[in-house]
């Protein structure tokens, strides 16, 4: 079998006819808050997915999700790229701290977040629904919440 070779794309190459995309994580990503496949995208789009949803999320320094995530209908994985990353859940905190470091969590868990220092980590959830996106906040927020009961306040200890 012979190799085939590709030069680096442009970022956001695409072509729909044959349903493939190629692209740049941190330039598509800049593009809908961090959003790079799922039920979200265009039905066309090969991006477009019912099944998962994946997400590039690059943090500054002290940004963090104010309100938890509640009534959690999906099962998440989040693998810590770079950085250091804090996930709170109800009755414990995880400190993500070496690359490849990552935590999943089921339907039902509720979480928020915490960046301690500039971090970018990939978040992959499963199945994508709708129903977990707020309007728009300020730059820098993630806004996709799910409406429910208020989370437990996040305990910044170790």
């Amino acid at each position: 079998m012979e190799d085939r070779l590709c030069d680096t794309p442009a970022a956001g190459e695409e072509s729909r006819a044959d349903g493939v995309y190629v692209g740049n994580a941190g330039h598509d990503a800049a593009l809908d808050r961090g959003w790079l496949l799922g039920h979200f995208k265009d039905t066309d789009d090969p991006r477009h997915s019912e099944d998962v949803e994946i997400k590039w999320g690059v943090h500054p320094p002290g940004d963090e999700r104010a309100e938890w995530v509640t009534g959690e209908s999906r099962t998440a994985l989040l693998v810590l790229v770079s950085g250091r990353f804090r996930v709170e859940l109800p009755g414990r905190s995880v400190l993500l701290k070496e690359q490849g470091d990552y935590v999943v969590w089921g339907k039902g868990v509720d979480h928020s977040w915490f960046a301690e220092e500039e971090s970018v980590v990939l978040t992959v959830r499963w199945p994508s629904v709708p129903g977990y996106r707020v309007p728009e906040e300020p730059e820098g927020e993630d806004t996709r919440v799910a409406a429910g009961p208020a989370a437990p306040a996040r305990n910044m200890g170790a």
